[in-house]
């Protein structure tokens, strides 16, 4: 048997990191990546035989498990008809329709491969319809990693983008408008400065990548009316949260109960069932400004790869009422105990969650996490030994504090039952960590 230290050596030499995305490195929490070589239900198995109860879901998309029989079918039954053809295929409306008739302020869609580049074409499309240059993004909210939305924040609240990593031009930075999240007067403060040459402000649905930040109440509906008031497009990312928060994501829960609607959406995670796959939506007059129907450029070899559109579609075709009930149900009670378990031990934190979406913050119960600065304020030395405690006893968090936590309908009692086993010696870690 290999182990997983064996092929994380081997990664090491072949690969930066031995990783193809950061995070799997486990370099916030230390120890040896696991590498996993099967998944079933809520559970994975690593190269060494251990199962674990799954509680990142490959990230989001397996919101109906993994390893759905009525997906796998779906796949299977692509593949046998070819890998990918490089034309069009019924597939795409398809998925599309069902997009829509979720959120019908997508009216129309394009699909492409990652949440990445559904966003980077969401801004080039904003700027194409505006013919303005200046992006909005708020602090802690990460939309992929292209260069312009890799800004970090300036030195004022008005003050334009630096570079977020090494790589991205001053230039390209510059073209970016950082703010704090949350900050109704940051952003009109933004808007009197720059207003005219702002092409759109994109945000997170509920920000999920700096853990999980609630948005406070009224603050998407204002991002809705300050860009309207000033002809800029409202960019909702539901990369996490879309068709996993509800039905019709977040906005589901927010803009259609409040009355408003975005200018473009952009999905990932859940619309591609686990495989690449991700979508920008919006009104019909916007979206057609894309080629080739107008002159905003996109393209790509696998956008609506067939296999890849299958297993959208099986999985939004199975997304039922009960899946959502059955998730939030369950995500309560894990959220519950977690609370409980470090309120036992003594461990200050506070618990943030939206729907079935949540995430631990240590140290924070003063100020709670409203924004990327209370975030980063956190005592994250204390994750590392918490994620281990709860590695060790056969349960897979996400290895960063950083990260939501996610469940799936196929978390039944016996699974959920050896997550509330687990928490209150991880909580126990958590407590005698020290920084």
């Amino acid at each position: 048997m290999t182990t997983n230290q064996e092929l994380f050596d081997t990664a090491r030499e072949l690969m930066p990191g031995g990783v193809n995305s950061p995070v799997r490195a486990f370099g916030s929490v230390g120890g040896t990546p696991t590498f996993m070589v099967a998944a079933d239900g809520p559970y994975l198995t690593d190269a060494e035989g251990t199962q674990y109860v799954d509680l990142v879901g490959s990230w989001g998309p397996a919101l109906l498990g993994h390893k759905h029989p009525a997906v796998i079918k779906a796949v299977h039954d692509a593949v046998d008809a070819g890998l990918g053809f490089g034309t069009s295929h019924p597939s795409e409306a398809r998925l599309a329709e069902l997009v829509r008739g979720r959120v019908p302020g997508g009216q129309m869609i394009r699909m492409v491969s990652t949440g990445t580049e559904a966003t980077m074409t969401a801004i080039r499309l904003a700027r194409g319809v505006t013919d303005r240059n200046i992006v909005v993004k708020f602090a802690g909210c990460y939309h992929g990693h292209s260069d312009g939305l890799l800004a970090a924040a300036g030195s004022g609240v008005a003050t334009l983008g630096l570079p977020g990593s090494a790589g991205v031009t001053e230039a390209q930075a510059s073209e970016t408008i950082v703010v704090e999240y949350n900050d109704r007067a940051a952003l009109e403060a933004v808007f009197a400065e720059h207003g005219e040459r702002i092409a759109a402000v994109i945000t997170e649905a509920t920000p999920a990548n700096m853990g999980v930040v609630v948005p406070e109440e009224g603050f998407n509906a204002f991002i809705r009316e300050i860009t309207q008031r000033h002809g800029a497009l409202m960019i909702f990312d539901e990369v996490m949260t879309g068709f996993r928060i509800t039905e019709a994501g977040y906005w589901g829960a927010s803009g259609r109960v409040e009355g408003w609607e975005p200018d473009l959406f952009t999905f990932g995670k859940v619309i591609g069932g686990g495989l690449p796959t991700a979508a920008l939506a919006g009104r019909r007059e916007i979206m057609e400004h894309l080629a080739p129907t107008g002159p905003v450029y996109h393209a790509g070899t696998l956008s609506g790869n067939p296999v890849a559109m299958a297993a959208g579609v099986a999985t939004l075709e199975h997304a039922t009422a009960g899946v959502y009930a059955h998730v939030d149900e369950k995500a309560q009670i894990v959220a519950d105990a977690l609370t409980a378990a470090l309120d036992a031990a003594g461990v200050d934190h506070t618990l943030q969650k939206v729907g079935s979406l949540f995430s631990v913050a240590f140290g924070t119960s003063a100020t709670g996490v409203h924004n990327y600065a209370h975030a980063q304020a956190q005592e994250t030395f204390r994750y590392g030994p918490f994620f281990h405690a709860m590695l060790d006893a056969g349960v897979y968090l996400p290895p960063s504090v950083f990260e939501a936590w996610f469940l799936s309908s196929a978390h039944d009692d016996a699974a959920i039952g050896r997550i509330l086993d687990a928490l209150p010696g991880a909580a126990k870690a958590a407590a005698q960590a020290a920084a």
